[in-house]
């Protein structure tokens, strides 16, 4: 393996290199379960699944910390923004912890590898494609500052809107972009008193000169990369306003300083400098980053965000990094969430409404639940809701009656001992029986075979709730198959034929850990245990190369002679009176839980030092020999 002397993965040449990244979640509050779904949890099971199929991948992330959130939540806490950016990321670091996401660099956008980065991409589209101009913004005179965009609120100007709390930069109700000045009736944020217009000067990047440059790309990469249909359709709308010269500097001081004598005052706008953070988080990972990110020949780059971050994606930062006039590595595929909204309506991080990454670790419900339960409710295409019910059945009915029963109906039964069971030894097949003539076996082995096809293009095209949807349907099948086979009935009749039906069905167990991985790794980790097997396996999903063929043998996966382990249920029920009590649980104010979870967050800190997350998916287990 290529690496530099940190020992971090470089791109390799005859290897398919997979540079991934989630949008950068924001450090001012807790993650709710909607931006968990929404960037870190669905890049983190693209990325298992690189892995899973030998893939040269990388999966990079970390807080975005710069930008006026941070300065209003240090106003509210009365401390500094370090303090804040401090606080949050050791916070989302210990959910994302929990969540087993399997980053290979969490960083920070407050790191000094940002600043580098930053001046200089500014500095080589400076001459060409920025633009100087004086602009009105909303000045308080009680605060004595220029109100940046977050700072301000007032009633929507979109027509049919008129919501009373948008922000200075974007409406929550209706979506669209703002600048201040355009909020009817603003108010300060921090004083409440109504601001005045005044002239400052700013840098502007010209996205009108950079049109042509930039849909060429987004025409040939939409296709190729097969951008989901949300992405496309909001990229389309900026493009038919028509494109228009964007602010990128604020009269901040919390934020990346403007290289320029004239805007040493000033601060680059957060999603300006925002989207270089991945970047500048690859720098903190290889000192050879430019391998990854200058090298669009060989990498492949995936990013995952909420629908909300699209433009910034599509639009703003290809544009940057065209201005510059390098060989950048620019995004070939954008996958894009809608919105997971809670029972009675939208989470909402600033009125604390939904289910907080801190809250989902207090419950007795595992993180497998968890993640399965928000894969298969992942908004690819519209908004989903979260409701304690839909919870409660998908973990009753499809995880513990479907997978769970299957998995421990095959291993309990070749547990138990001699007479009644296998004691504990994977049977050996007869000469005389064959899994193609035997065929119940032989149907069972084609359906699965045409299951692992259609997972794997699901997946290859990162539809993520299709390729779990279609695993879970091996176990489905695999549950028919014992009962249409009677392997009970078998065994006192047939012996020979049990042992094809048993050796046939604990396949499929090391098969069904194998494809589930990326969604519910801790369940892999527990089949693994069970069967007595490394974590290290050499399944393989490469069509191209004929290694398909194992999987058309499912008797043969694993060897006769082989002793399992200890068999034990996956999952427990969850009760009505369980749901109930969560239910209630939850139904208070958030807002007072995330001031509780805050209140601990000076421990979070010495606590990771002591917490080594165990993660399946680096290089522990492998779709490819």
């Amino acid at each position: 393996m290529a690496e530099n002397v940190k020992g971090s993965k470089l791109p390799m040449e005859g290897k398919r290199n997979i540079l991934i990244t989630s949008a950068l979640p924001y450090v001012n509050n807790v993650p709710h379960l909607g931006n968990i779904i929404g960037c870190v949890l669905s890049a983190d099971v693209f990325a298992r699944y690189c892995r899973l199929r030998g893939y040269n991948a990388i999966y990079i992330c970390g807080t975005d910390e710069y930008g006026t959130a941070t300065e209003t939540k240090a106003m509210e806490e009365n401390c500094s923004p370090k303090e804040i950016c401090d606080k949050y990321h050791a916070i989302h670091k210990e959910v994302y912890n929990w969540f087993n996401i399997s980053f290979d660099e969490f960083g920070r956008t407050s790191c000094p590898q940002q600043t580098e980065v930053c001046h200089a991409i500014f500095k080589s589209i400076y001459d060409k494609w920025l633009s100087e101009n004086t602009i009105q913004q909303l000045y308080c005179d009680s605060c004595e500052r220029f109100l940046a965009d977050r700072l301000v609120e007032g009633t929507c100007p979109t027509q049919g809107c008129k919501y009373d709390s948008a922000r200075g930069d974007q409406c929550e109700k209706c979506g669209k972009l703002l600048n201040p000045t355009e909020l009817k009736n603003p108010r300060c944020k921090v004083c409440e008193k109504p601001p005045r217009i005044r002239d400052t000067d700013h840098l502007f990047l010209e996205l009108p000169l950079l049109k042509d440059r930039l849909e060429k790309y987004i025409s040939e990469m939409s296709v190729v990369g097969g951008w989901s249909q949300n992405a496309i359709q909001t990229t389309n709308s900026w493009l038919r306003e028509g494109l228009r010269s964007r602010c990128i500097t604020r009269d901040l001081k919390w934020g990346v300083s403007v290289p320029h004598e004239k805007y040493s005052d000033k601060v680059f706008y957060v999603w300006f400098d925002a989207p270089i953070g991945y970047v500048s988080i690859t720098s903190c990972y290889t000192r050879d980053w430019e391998k990854w990110w200058k090298n669009p020949e060989n990498v492949e780059l995936y990013q995952f965000m909420g629908k909300d971050n699209v433009p910034f994606h599509t639009v703003m930062f290809p544009s940057t990094l065209l201005a510059t006039g390098e060989n950048w590595t620019l995004m070939k595929t954008i996958s894009v969430t809608e919105y997971l909204n809670y029972e009675a309506g939208k989470f909402s991080k600033s009125k604390g409404i939904g289910v907080f990454g801190n809250d989902v670790k207090d419950t007795s419900i595992p993180v497998e639940v968890w993640r399965y339960y928000l894969l298969t409710n992942r908004p690819e295409v519209s908004d989903t809701l979260f409701t304690w019910p839909d919870l409660q059945a998908k973990l009753n009915c499809e995880l513990l009656n479907n997978l769970g029963n299957f998995i421990h109906r095959v291993l309990s039964f070749i547990a138990k001992p001699a007479g009644r069971g296998y004691d504990s030894v994977i049977p050996s097949i007869p000469d005389d029986v064959s899994g193609e003539s035997h065929i119940q076996t032989k149907i069972f082995a084609d359906k699965v075979v045409a299951y692992i096809d259609q997972y794997i293009e699901a997946m290859e095209k990162v539809k993520l709730k299709q390729g779990l949807k279609t695993a879970m349907s091996i176990s489905s099948e695999g549950n028919a198959y014992l009962q249409e086979a009677e392997f009970w009935r078998l065994y006192k009749e047939n012996r020979p034929l049990c042992s094809l039906v048993m050796k046939t069905a604990v396949g499929i167990v090391y098969l069904l850990a194998c494809l589930l991985e990326p969604f519910i790794p801790s369940f892999t980790r527990e089949v693994f245990k069970q069967l007595n097997l490394p974590a290290v396996t050499h399944v393989s999903l490469c069509q191209d190369k004929g290694d398909i063929d194992r999987v058309k043998r499912p008797w043969d996966i694993i060897s006769a002679g082989h002793k399992i382990g200890t068999p034990e249920p996956l999952f427990r029920e969850l009760k009505d009176e369980e749901v109930e009590f969560y239910r209630k649980k939850f139904a208070g104010s958030q807002a007072d839980r995330t001031v509780r979870a805050e209140a601990e967050a000076e421990n979070v800190a010495g606590q990771l030092k002591k917490t080594k997350l165990s993660i399946i998916g680096k290089e522990e287990i492998s779709l490819n020999p």
